[in-house]
């Protein structure tokens, strides 16, 4: 079916927003940023209890644009914090509402993507489906070795973002993404290096709990024994100990901000200090990806940069002059969630590709 119209709304809620679009098929022909005040959001309990506020606000924003709920043929909603499972497009079921309104695996914004768009289509009949949640898991076994049991390695990234690059690189290349060998990193608040080896993100690290390089806002990988005499000098609780780590690590543990532009706005006014640190975070994102490549014992098609970070010329030159002997460095800035979760319910809906099932607790891997 692959000349049949579908008209597809997606839905992607974050923290502090909600993003919509509407496609017919490629076509957006509209799309928002609700933006929702923090003020408004603290006077809810948990994530659950701000559905009706984020489901009256998406509907308001559809009805001032002239898009009637009626004319959708399938919701693209952003999947959450669900047991791990393997990359593709899931339909929503009531197994998956479950898990993510008692979030099994976390609480986070995301999870009533899959909750606003099964209420959706239960009321209109129309199939609702994620795309490429966070906590896609592809990983080999051996990449699940920590160096302890206590301690292993988990799949948690910018799997939505990375697959669609992945993709759309694969095509400019005039080749199958199942058929390549590549090494994507999304540049964000989080940085998450994932190896791609045809198709499947073998191995990347947990950008959630912010292992790994520093970046604007995750500390990284630090030195465990500080960690350790931080965790019981009696100075920090265990959710201040978290915020040091993911939220007022990296760049705003220097400067207070998370902007990069901030940052290399001090590096031209003569700071050298802001210098040091900028290059450090460029050296560690390096340094990540060249560990990636032996992944794949040196096989590289290319190295894919993207995300918010990728904007920036510098940054990208600094991290192109480490590892660009390992394969062409291509620079895909931005982020393409709503492109990608448009893409992968229509390409379902056309029939080239099948619609997963979510499994629960059941190995989806």
């Amino acid at each position: 079916m692959p000349n049949e119209h579908f008209r597809i709304l997606v839905i992607n809620p974050g923290s502090t927003s909600t993003k919509i679009a509407v496609y017919d098929n490629e076509l957006v022909v509209f799309d928002s940023a609700i933006n929702h005040d923090r003020k408004e959001l603290a006077m809810f309990n948990d994530l659950n209890d701000q559905f009706n506020f984020r489901l009256e606000a998406l509907l308001t924003s559809l009805s001032h644009a002239g898009i009637a709920l009626e004319t959708l043929d399938a919701i693209a909603a952003r999947g959450g914090l669900l047991y791990p499972l393997q990359g593709g497009t899931y339909k929503v079921s009531d197994l998956m509402v479950k898990d993510l309104r008692e979030g099994v695996c976390g609480h986070h914004a995301s999870n009533l993507g899959g909750l606003i768009g099964k209420m959706l289509s239960d009321q209109y009949d129309i199939p609702a489906f994620i795309v490429d949640p966070v906590i896609v898991d592809e990983m080999d076994a051996v990449a699940r070795i920590s160096g302890s049991p206590l301690f292993p390695r988990a799949s948690v990234f910018h799997a939505l973002n990375q697959k669609a690059m992945a993709r759309k690189v694969a095509s400019d290349l005039g080749k199958p993404y199942e058929e390549l060998s590549l090494i994507v990193a999304h540049l964000g608040g989080g940085v998450s290096v994932g190896v791609h080896r045809h198709g499947r993100v073998v191995d990347v690290n947990n950008a959630l709990d912010g292992e790994g390089p520093f970046s604007p806002e995750r500390a990284g990988s630090v030195a465990m024994g500080s960690l350790i005499d931080a965790c019981f000098s009696g100075e920090y609780t265990k959710e201040a100990i978290k915020k040091k780590l993911v939220g007022e690590g990296g760049l705003v543990s220097y400067f207070g901000t998370s902007d990069c532009r901030l940052v290399e706005e001090m590096i031209q006014a003569g700071d050298e200090n802001a210098s040091l640190i900028f290059s450090a975070m460029a050296y560690q994102i390096a340094k990540e990806i060249g560990a990636a490549s032996t992944v794949l014992i040196g096989k590289v098609d290319a190295v894919i940069l993207t995300g918010g970070l990728a904007w920036s010329t510098a940054l990208m030159a600094q991290i192109s002059e480490r590892i660009h002997f390992l394969a062409p460095v291509i620079i895909e800035p931005g982020e393409y969630e709503i492109e990608a979760l448009a893409a992968g319910v229509l390409r379902v809906m056309q029939g080239s590709e099948k619609a997963l099932v979510y499994q629960g607790k059941s190995t989806n891997r």
